[in-house]
């Protein structure tokens, strides 16, 4: 089999029928004669059991090839097929280079820089809204617990970390893979002449929301019935004036697991579709409503930190239903027919972004661990820097997603070039918003913690640390972006193992920093931590032999023949 390149990018390899191309590993072929036919591959096909382009009587020297399978073709009618693939072999006969040969068997010109800058706009706006709706109500929320007191404001704090470690172990991974998975299943069935309901039922949906629901349940059952536990695996021993409504508030909270899950699925089944203005409309009406029962539920009714708890989870029901509502508009879902649910293509993949997500929540939470042990004033200081710090690169990490849509449906389609502009986009316009957030933070924070507490000691500990967390802003929001990039390829093996590596580093300097530094010594480790997964990041993009290979030199094409890795 051998490798040629067209004009365009295209590469051409005299070879066997590809037949059957599912995700394998990655195989390079170069300079192999094998056979008489000319099949046209590309690296990295994005989709499971890909079609190849159908080109009777091609010319003997056109270097174009036909077969029985070939890769996704972008027209639905096989006239328009019959019709682009004469076009094309004309073209090569002729010797004629005008234009380009995608890999996906239509002529396309190079994406520009404007158009790719304009659609992640319009993806990511509305998603940065959604990203900073919650966050700013959790925020708020925070603010009316900390005008309670210091102590309701430590119980408060420490039972949220709990809750975010146990519920987002899974949503996060529940909400990266469905948008990949929606984005190229999209992508498949757009290409096959299906009836319209066939279009609207995507396993990949149904997949997802039957996980989240029986996560959801799971994650409810543990935080009620471990709640002690968890306290003290965070150092609130039960002769902890915190212990009592910390425990209340974490069991409370618990309620809600199921429809935070759920809802985090959704939000990623909708950036698949490439819908972030349905989720941010179901999140401001759910948090609006949280805004709201806050102060009645907390002053009006006396529930105090109770009160907290109870008006959270019930915006989180509100939102879940409001998104199963806008979903069940756009899809069919199918629960019945288990045989045609993903649950291997979910749980493979699953498998390294749990380890991920686990190493991220390890560390964040052994770092309010550490603090747990400086007394109750370092706690809620360090828990209002740790939800801004937190809140603050979701809105970078909005970006990412909307670039982790668009690479998923592109990549899947093997337009490479198109994927090169979105990432060098999502990576400036990341940084670029991590510098912005560095600046604001450290001007504004001081500003901030008297939102929060009235108590002057929490308030110079937070300002101690101060410059660590507005300087650690633009590594964290290029720590968010290589996410979305890694997810976009479904690279999901090494985003997996990076992270555990990068925590288990982290931790070790956490622990010993935060006996010799105590709140600045933790803070440092955090910045280490983004600071990591940062160059993690780069140097994946930067190799030649993993999925951005085509970031590269472009000769490399010429040599370099692959299918994209199979979902592990």
């Amino acid at each position: 089999m051998s490798v040629i390149k067209l004009s365009g990018g295209a590469t051409l390899v005299r070879g066997n029928t590809a037949g059957k191309c599912g995700r394998r590993p990655i195989r390079k072929a170069t300079n192999l004669q094998n056979s008489s036919k000319w099949i046209l591959h590309s690296d990295f096909l994005g989709a499971n059991q890909r079609k190849v382009l159908t080109c009777n009587n091609a010319a003997p020297n056109s270097g174009l090839v036909s077969d029985q399978h070939s890769l996704n073709y972008e027209a639905g009618s096989s006239s328009y097929v019959e019709k682009r693939c004469t076009s094309t072999r004309e073209r090569l006969c002729s010797g004629s280079n005008e234009g380009d040969i995608a890999v996906t068997g239509t002529l396309k010109d190079q994406p520009n820089a404007p158009a790719v800058f304009c659609e992640l706009a319009m993806l990511s706006l509305p998603a940065i809204a959604g990203q900073a709706i919650e966050p700013l109500a959790q925020l708020m929320g925070t603010a009316y617990v900390g005008r309670l007191g210091v102590l309701e404001l430590a119980a408060g704090g420490v039972s949220l970390s709990i809750f975010n470690v146990i519920s987002k172990v899974f949503n996060i991974p529940l909400l990266s893979l469905s948008t990949s998975f929606v984005a190229e299943d999209i992508s498949q069935h757009s290409h096959e002449d299906t009836t319209p309901d066939r279009r609207r039922a995507l396993a990949s949906v149904s997949t997802a929301l039957a996980l989240s629901f029986a996560i959801g349940l799971f994650e409810a059952a543990a935080m009620t019935l471990g709640s002690g536990l968890f306290l003290n695996i965070m150092g609130v021993s039960t002769a902890s004036p915190m212990r009592s409504p910390a425990e209340n508030f974490l069991r409370l909270r618990a309620i809600g697991a199921p429809a935070v899950v759920v809802s985090l699925a959704i939000q990623g089944i909708f950036r698949g579709f490439k819908d972030t203005r349905t989720t941010v409309l179901c999140l401001g009406i759910g948090n609006l409503a949280a805004v709201f029962f806050f102060p009645v539920s907390m002053y009006t009714f006396r529930l105090g930190i109770t009160g907290a708890a109870i008006s959270t989870v019930a915006s989180q029901y509100i939102v879940t239903i409001l998104m199963l509502w806008h979903l069940n508009k756009r899809t069919i879902l199918q629960f019945c027919n288990m045989k045609n649910l993903q649950f291997g293509d979910y749980l493979r993949s699953g498998g390294f972004v749990l380890g991920k997500t686990v190493a991220v929540a390890t560390t964040v939470t052994l770092s309010t661990s550490m603090v747990a042990h400086l007394g109750a004033l370092s706690v809620a200081a360090h828990q209002i820097c740790l939800q801004v710090w937190l809140a603050a690169p979701l809105l970078v990490e909005a970006q990412a997603s909307a670039a982790q849509a668009l690479i998923a449906s592109s990549f899947a389609k093997a337009e490479f070039s198109r994927v090169k502009e979105i990432t060098y986009a999502v990576l400036k316009t990341g940084l670029l918003t991590g510098v912005a957030l560095a600046v604001i933070l450290g001007l504004s924070l001081p500003l901030l913690a008297k939102l929060f507490t009235t108590d002057a000691q929490v308030q110079n500990i937070i300002g101690s640390v101060i410059l660590l967390v507005s300087a650690s802003q633009p590594l964290s929001a290029l720590a968010y972006v290589f996410d979305g990039l890694h997810y976009g390829v479904s690279d999901f093996p090494y985003a997996g193992c990076s992270m555990m590596v990068i925590g288990a580093i982290s931790s070790a300097f956490l622990i010993q920093a935060s006996s010799m530094l105590g709140l600045s010594g933790i803070w440092s480790g955090l910045t280490l931590f983004m600071g990591l997964r940062s160059i993690s990041g780069f140097w994946r993009l930067s190799q030649k032999s993993g999925p951005w290979w085509f970031l590269q030199d472009r000769n490399e094409l010429e040599t370099k023949v692959a299918v994209i890795p199979e979902r592990q």
